[in-house]
């Protein structure tokens, strides 16, 4: 991040509220498309594209250096079902029913890599239909399976990643995905994980985005308050069921090709399309830039468990903890937990700002050398933002209703720390 970039991100979070991202219409619906990758920098993507929360397209460029791009696809541009098979073809994966919806998603179940390639082979012969119906290999977390692999490399624009930087550290999950489906396949309408960004780099094939800006999606509730299953379904013209649906903008519409990459901001819906056969890879990210709009949401989940469970008010002893618990059975983390996701988020900056970067760090790829190849005016930048949020965390009523004894620094102790090391730093 350069001294421009530092300035502007300062001046634009000083006056920001999480509610206020993403609210926006993009004349015409255009997306821009970065076609160079020699003459786009981070402070470009920073400035341009993760401060505004807009969306852009990167062009096969950033992406033909890949192992997967080399390997994963024929001559033809098609899924490379051979190679494929011999690295993974033991494996297990999760697959989606795209024909089937419960719970407003499609069902899931667990099918043998080989498997699930022997029947994409025989949806494509049979015309791209089955009796099994159109199955998606969704969410499969690869990388952390297979780490020797040489697949790919996460853009620097995308580097800032405190998601996958923190259960990387925990070492319990991560939130890297390999999409693989065959024609036809598609995801329901929805917002990402915690409201967080993601990019979406196709190997092969092509997909079809529509887009709404954060926002936006208030308009396309049902009069019960409910986001459809599908966006483009006719039974939202209905205006007894879906009475706001007139006042929506129409959806920013990408297809994108092979080798692009999407990105998608925080808190936008989406709906998206195999218009190919298509392996795409993914991430959901946080950053110093959204992480107010992660915390914004994490409130509207624990009301609405609080609006659902308010009548066991009284005979429940503990019923902010069950409050929590139900959070983060429904959300993956609690407010304790958030807290932890910020100390490490911290504790990891504050380190490479007080004692810079040794050689050994430096060498491999860590998150000390990723803040270290960002540079330390990111670093500082992400201490503010986190002040920002642990300070409206600590404030919360929630959040000290809680047992906190558990926390270790306790939340002013570690404020006072992250102060100490910005004020430091500026110097």
């Amino acid at each position: 991040m350069d001294r421009a970039t530092f300035a502007c991100s300062t001046a634009f979070f000083h006056d920001y509220s999480s509610s206020s991202q993403g609210a926006l219409c993009l004349p015409g619906g255009h997306v821009d498309f970065i076609e160079k990758v020699e003459s786009f920098t981070y402070s470009d993507f920073f400035r341009d594209y993760l401060i505004p929360n807009h969306p852009c397209i990167f062009s096969a460029k950033f992406t033909e250096e890949w192992g997967s791009r080399r390997n994963w696809v024929t001559w033809d541009g098609k899924p490379n079902f051979d190679y494929l098979l011999q690295k993974f073809g033991e494996a297990v994966v999760p697959v989606a029913n795209c024909d089937v919806k419960e719970y407003n998603s499609n069902p899931k179940e667990q099918l043998p890599f080989k498997e699930y390639i022997k029947y994409w082979k025989e949806y494509i012969r049979n015309g791209h239909s089955s009796s099994r119906g159109c199955l998606y290999l969704k969410d499969w977390h690869l990388s952390r399976a297979f780490p020797e692999q040489d697949v790919y490399t996460t853009p620097v624009y995308f580097s800032s990643d405190w998601l996958n930087e923190y259960w990387d550290a925990i070492a319990v999950d991560d939130y890297r995905f390999v999409y693989m489906g065959p024609k036809g396949s598609w995801t329901p309408f929805h917002a990402d994980v915690f409201r967080s960004y993601s990019w979406s780099a196709n190997v092969c094939g092509r997909k079809r985005w529509l887009l709404y800006p954060a926002g936006q999606e208030e308009y396309l509730k049902d009069c019960h308050g409910n986001l459809p299953f599908d966006v483009t379904a006719p039974s939202l013209r209905d205006k007894s069921v879906y009475p706001r649906y007139n006042q929506s903008q129409p959806p920013v519409e990408i297809v994108q090709e092979a080798g692009e990459i999407v990105f998608i901001p925080s808190g936008w819906h989406h709906q998206v399309y195999n218009l190919e056969d298509t392996i795409s890879i993914n991430h959901n990210w946080v950053n110093g830039c959204n992480v107010a709009t992660m915390w914004g949401f994490l409130q509207d989940e624990l009301a609405a468990v609080q609006r659902e469970i308010k009548e066991w008010k009284d005979p429940i002893d503990d019923w902010h903890l069950q409050c929590q618990l139900i959070m983060k059975s429904c959300t993956g983390i609690d407010y304790k937990e958030f807290y932890n996701f910020l100390k490490i988020i911290a504790e990891n900056r504050i380190s490479v700002l007080e004692n810079g970067l040794d050689d050994e760090a430096s060498a491999k790829n860590t998150p000390k050398a990723a803040i270290s190849t960002l540079g330390m005016l990111h670093a500082v930048f992400d201490l503010k933002r986190t002040v920002k949020v642990l300070t409206s965390l600590s404030a919360n009523e929630d959040f000290k209703k809680l047992d906190l004894t558990s926390l270790s620094p306790p939340p002013e102790a570690l404020l006072h720390h992250l102060k100490a090391a910005i004020d430091t730093a500026l110097l």
